[in-house]
């Protein structure tokens, strides 16, 4: 495993306690800022909300199944420039016997419903006005549905047994009327057809004998049946419904509630689909014409399910749902005039009077099998709203969305609590892990703006594909109080202990090494322990004579000195030595302190096997350069040494002394009498044979000691030793077991044997010329084969 890796695992050990607390508490209190609306909470998603829509959820394309027909600056200003027009309809508002033109009209083109976006619940000056339209209804079975309002002043309806009323099919319209009177736009003639036997300035006329209105009809008119099990329906709060018209309150085939459903910030964004008011149950505007659209008897409202007709759509838990507006509204849905509309109609009757072909101002087919919604598109019609998308939205963009959705698309739903609680829980613990473990400066300045990103990218693609709402101001404020107690635990506790460490190591080992040092539980005695280490002892051969060449030029010596020194270094520390001192060309180092190392023997061997091929590289590189060769030889002993801090109160030293460290530097001199590079002692042998090759050299004794300890050649790692060599050292124990029998003529043959295919072998070499030594003059026996390691 690499160290980076150790050192995060550590940490992780360490203070996935911590972690797990601080991942705890920032959610929960996260969870109690969303609920109690704390620190402002709502305004914080609320705005998040509004920047992922607009962002992700923007370009939807234009609706198929809603046009819009609007009061706009055209129409306010074309009917009061028409003096014809001012006299039949008056100025804004108008009289509703503009609505029968239009409402007729767009019929005759083919719309398939209409949905009048406002409410006539105040008779006109002109009463016959009013009827006009009545009586349009009445005859064309006009499929309309008409908004009416709630008043706090009004009385109450009684509870009534609600019936949707649905539109019958419209009739043909009636034959081409005898009397004309003339419109002029333009410098055209266009002539306004009358009825006949209604009175030019009425133009309709009122049905005598029709009965008074009841409460129970207009509760009946009104009312909605909503089926809602599991589901309360939210409250009109003491208001009551305004009564429509009388006469309308008969024609008009659906009505429904007109209701501001404004957040607190003023704007659009979510809706709902029926009300009550303790008696009876009312239908939004928009979830009334979907109904008779689709012929449903009733709507059924369930928590997450909305279902009219045969038609079921997702909504959240509460029974709302959040409205997918999908851009600005003139990109969404196609938006004509009232005026335009109303010319279309005047140029219509003036070529049925003439019995001339009718040429469309509107295209052919613009309202054909659509819904049509009429409303103010003006600002002078007071009726203003906000969105996500847009300041200035008319209010009916709310129904048109809404149209849309319940007709073809879909909403935006809440995804459910426990979803954003898990993010957010996720987000903190992924928060406060992340500082803990890297622990970069960087990190902890960055961190902070990724998060906001990352989660403005998450929530979004949630809102674009799958069109959930998935709360981000709670997860943004959970990671950021996570974040921030990460990096207060880092500097204000765990950076002290730390930095003590790293100050007194960092000039011995690899950075990555002292941050796994720290991260330990045990930390290293620096007053001094007992523990099992491998010690590496390295020199120059011949350094006095190496050092005469710079006499003159000592600054070059101490130049190529260090070049040695810090090629060498580097490849130990990478292994995770411990620098322990520099003697003159000389490297000592441990392996296994002060940092835990179970494998040190390993590390320590193959660190040897690498520096002889670094000190081979640079042999190469000074040849070529002219400069002396720098051939090393190298010595490891494993065994149980004192470890700490050594010397005087003016200088301390981290070192390893004993018996151990002495046969470690022994080891590395005896290469010279055996002719080999690094030489290893035993137990380092035992604790790295299954990943080294290497031969056995001798027995020897140490002076002062009486136990002879075997010694050991390291010559590649396990399964890279080439085959040449491999029989050099197969022929060398042969000889080395007959050397140890006294059979020295015949080891002798063996090692001869071995030097012809080898020339180069040392340790065949040495042991030859013992063979032979003892040969002429032989041992007193019984002989040991054991040789003595001089000081």
């Amino acid at each position: 495993m690499k160290p980076f890796l150790r050192v995060l695992i550590l940490r992780l050990r360490n203070s996935w306690k911590f972690m797990l607390l601080v991942a705890v508490l920032a959610t929960g209190g996260a969870a109690l800022c969303q609920k109690y609306d704390l620190l402002r909470m709502s305004d914080a998603e609320l705005g998040a909300y509004d920047q992922g829509l607009t962002f992700f959820t923007g370009g939807h394309p234009r609706s198929r199944d809603v046009v819009i027909v609007g009061i706009d600056d055209k129409t306010l200003q074309g009917i009061r420039d028409n003096e014809q027009y001012v006299r039949n309809y008056g100025v804004y508002p108008y009289s509703r016997n503009l609505w029968a033109r239009v409402f007729e009209h767009l019929v005759d083109q083919g719309a398939r419903a209409i949905v009048f976006d406002g409410v006539m619940d105040e008779r006109g000056t002109d009463e016959s006005n009013d009827l006009a339209l009545a009586q349009v209804l009445e005859e064309r079975g006009i499929p309309l549905t008409l908004g009416f309002s709630i008043n706090a002043g009004q009385p109450s309806l009684p509870r009534v047994e609600p019936v949707n009323r649905l539109p019958r099919v419209p009739t043909p319209r009636p034959a081409p009327a005898s009397e004309v009177s003339p419109v002029s736009e333009e410098g055209e003639d266009f002539v306004e057809a009358v009825p006949t036997g209604v009175a030019a300035g009425d133009d309709f006329v009122e049905t005598e004998g029709s009965p008074p209105l009841t409460r129970e009809e207009v509760a009946r008119a009104l009312a909605f049946p909503v089926h809602h099990p599991g589901l309360s329906l939210p409250s009109l709060e003491q208001r009551h419904p305004v009564q429509p018209l009388p006469g309308l309150v008969r024609t008009t085939p659906g009505f429904g509630l007109v209701v501001l459903e404004e957040d607190g910030d003023g704007r659009l964004r979510r809706t709902r689909f029926a009300y009550s008011d303790g008696a009876n149950t009312y239908a939004t505007l928009s979830l009334a014409a979907a109904a008779d659209i689709f012929g449903a008897e009733r709507v059924e409202l369930t928590p997450g399910r909305l279902k009219i007709g045969s038609r079921e759509l997702p909504i959240n838990p509460d029974g709302s749902a959040e409205l997918d507006f999908g851009g600005a509204w003139k990109d969404r849905f196609e938006a004509l005039s009232v005026y335009a509309v109303l010319e279309d109609w005047a140029r219509r009757e003036e070529h049925r009077a003439k019995g001339t072909p009718y040429v469309p101002a509107i295209p052919e087919g613009t309202f054909r099998d659509k819904v049509v919604l009429v409303g103010g598109l003006s600002l002078g019609t007071s009726d203003v709203k906000a969105t996500p998308f847009q300041s200035d939205s008319p209010g009916l963009v709310k129904h048109a969305v809404m149209l849309e959705a319940l007709l073809s698309g879909g909403f935006i739903t809440e995804a459910p609590f426990w979803m954003s609680l898990l993010l957010t829980f996720g987000v903190a613990l992924f928060s406060v892990t992340l500082i803990t473990l890297v622990r970069a400066p960087a990190l902890e300045i960055a961190w902070p703006l990724l998060l906001f990103f990352g989660l403005f990218l998450v929530t979004g693609l949630f809102l674009e594909h799958g069109r959930v709402h998935v709360l981000s101001a709670m997860p943004i404020y959970a990671g950021e109080v996570a974040s921030l107690s990460a990096i207060a635990f880092n500097h204000m506790f765990a950076n002290r202990e730390r930095e003590r460490l790293r100050q007194a190591f960092n000039r011995f080992l690899d950075k990555t090494l002292v941050d796994q040092l720290v991260e330990q539980q045990k930390l290293p005695s620096l007053e001094g322990e007992t523990r099992e280490i491998t010690a590496f002892f390295s020199d120059i051969r011949g350094f006095s004579s190496f050092s005469e060449r710079f006499k003159d030029d000592p600054k070059a010596l101490v130049a190529l000195l260090n070049r040695y020194l810090t090629r060498v270094s580097s490849v130990l520390m990478a292994h995770g030595a411990c620098l322990d001192k520099y003697i003159g060309d000389a490297v000592v180092c441990l392996f296994g302190a002060p940092l835990d190392m179970p494998d040190h023997a390993v590390r320590a061997c193959h660190a040897a096997l690498a520096v002889r091929a670094e000190v081979d590289a640079l042999r190469a590189e000074l040849q070529k350069e002219g400069l002396p060769d720098v051939y090393t030889r190298i010595g490891l002993n494993s065994a149980e040494m004192f470890v700490g801090n050594f010397g005087s109160e003016h200088l301390l030293d981290y070192t390893a002394i004993g018996d151990g460290m002495n046969l470690a530097s022994r080891l590395e001199g005896a290469n010279k009498a055996y002719g080999s590079v690094i030489m290893i002692g035993p137990r380092t042998y035992e604790m790295a044979r299954e990943h080294i090759e290497a031969r056995e050299l001798d027995r020897v004794k140490v002076a002062g000691k009486e136990e002879a300890v075997t010694v050991y050649e390291l010559l590649a790692r396990a399964g890279e030793l080439p085959a040449a060599k491999r029989t050099t050292v197969e022929r060398y124990h042969r000889a080395l077991a007959l050397y140890r029998e006294a059979r020295f003529e015949e080891a002798a043959l063996v090692l001869e044997e071995a030097l012809a295919a080898d020339a180069e072998d040392g340790p065949s070499r040495a042991l030859l010329a013992r063979c032979r030594r003892y040969a002429l003059n032989p041992p007193a026996l019984p002989f040991d084969g054991v040789a003595s390691l001089e000081k």
